[in-house]
């Protein structure tokens, strides 16, 4: 049995001797969804604004029997959300979407986790991959190196519908220096630029419903703020905020009403953690704000969604350019409220159910996967509180 939302039309029975009584046309209890109906009509007294229509409520002997909120009567054509729920359950159907996921290097990080959650939702899936990267995955691929991480939940192995070569510094071709278009690592490769990326995606795909950026770069992580050059700085933002821009800009066009976008920050954004330098943590607080402008923009121009999830720490590949990782993990798992270390797969699901038609009322929003880590305000294991409980 389904429940439907549409118009918010609630049948229920109220008021049987001490049973817990279900309505006809759900599983929840009638009270629920009178209670539920009561306050999505009362939300139509928006800003002072009184419906022209009361709802109207007929009484039988046993209560409230049904119950109707007004239409829409401000806009001749009103968008509703989800207009029913499946009783047992709701899985990620993600069957006939298709997706574009800038950033999987190898089999470890947080984009290949998310790149098999939508494959196993059903997605067809494509990857932008680094440039001097792209033969080095190809060539993994192909000897198998990365067979035990794509099998699926039905043995099968995960496979991609395009693998395209990007670098999301560059915007353009106009954009690129000559040392980078005569770099050997960038030998036998073209059309690699976001613009570029993107009219290759509408023409081998078509449109999409989903895109994936997760890309940071900043070539002086290493260094405190105070030691951080102006190049260094504006490296980061460039490559690790402002790529998010350039890939909305350029993929937005091309993307289905209702599709998605999902970014990856971190918490140094709004926390001070010492060794994450390099203007990293100021290009991780350009992400958010800009996730949630875009969310505005993008909103209303292309009718997409747009969020970021902040992750916990994780030992990848590029997570050990910091050069403290392994300190940062053992620091999480003993401090964060669910004292367990962090796997790619769990920001994968979550990914997953925010690119999916599930999340469909999110956007502009920073969703937390870190084990609760963000929300303590004090160290656990600080030599201080222990020296005070001896």
């Amino acid at each position: 049995e389904e429940m439907s939302y549409s118009g918010f039309e609630v049948s229920s029975t109220v008021g049987c001797k001490g049973r817990r009584i279900f309505s006809k046309k759900s599983h929840l209890p009638a009270v629920v969804l009178s209670a539920c109906a009561v306050m999505a009509a009362c939300c139509f007294f928006s800003q002072g604004r009184l419906l022209s229509t009361m709802a109207s409520v007929r009484r039988g002997t046993t209560g409230i029997s049904a119950m109707r909120t007004p239409s829409f009567r401000q806009h001749p054509n009103p968008v509703r959300g989800l207009t029913s729920c499946q009783a047992n359950g709701l899985p990620i159907d993600l069957k006939g979407k298709k997706a574009f996921v800038a950033g999987v290097a190898d089999d470890q990080g947080f984009a290949w986790a998310i790149s098999k959650c939508l494959i196993e939702a059903g997605a067809d899936v494509s990857l932008g991959i680094w440039v001097p990267a792209l033969g080095i995955f190809k060539k993994s691929m192909q000897m198998g190196k990365f067979d035990d991480s794509r099998k699926l939940s039905d043995g099968s192995l995960m496979d991609f519908e395009k693998l395209y070569p990007l670098d999301a510094v560059f915007d353009t071709p106009e954009d690129v220096p000559e040392e980078i278009m005569s770099n050997k690592r960038y030998a036998g490769e073209s059309d690699w630029t976001i613009s570029e990326v993107a009219k290759l995606v509408e023409k081998d795909i078509g449109k999409i419903d989903i895109l994936v950026h997760s890309l940071a770069n900043g070539p002086e992580v290493r260094n405190p703020l105070l030691e951080t050059s102006r190049k260094g700085y504006l490296a980061a933002q460039s490559a690790s905020a402002y790529s998010l821009v350039s890939m909305v800009q350029k993929f937005g066009p091309i993307m289905n009403d209702g599709g998605s976008v999902l970014s990856l920050t971190y918490d140094a954004s709004n926390k001070v953690v010492p060794g994450y330098g390099g203007g990293m943590s100021s290009a991780k607080a350009s992400l958010e704000s800009d996730t949630r402008t875009l969310a505005y923009e993008a909103g209303r121009k292309h009718k997409i969604r747009v969020n970021t999830v902040s992750a916990g720490p994780l030992g990848s590949r590029a997570a050990r350019a910091i050069g403290f990782i392994e300190r940062v993990i053992n620091y999480s798992y003993k401090n964060a409220p669910i004292e367990k270390e962090l796997s790619a797969m769990e920001v994968g699901q979550t990914a997953a159910f925010l690119l999916s038609p599930l999340a469909s009322a999110i956007t502009g929003q920073v969703v937390y996967v870190d084990n609760g880590l963000s929300t303590m305000g004090l160290s656990l294991d600080s030599p201080t509180l222990k020296a005070e409980e001896e």
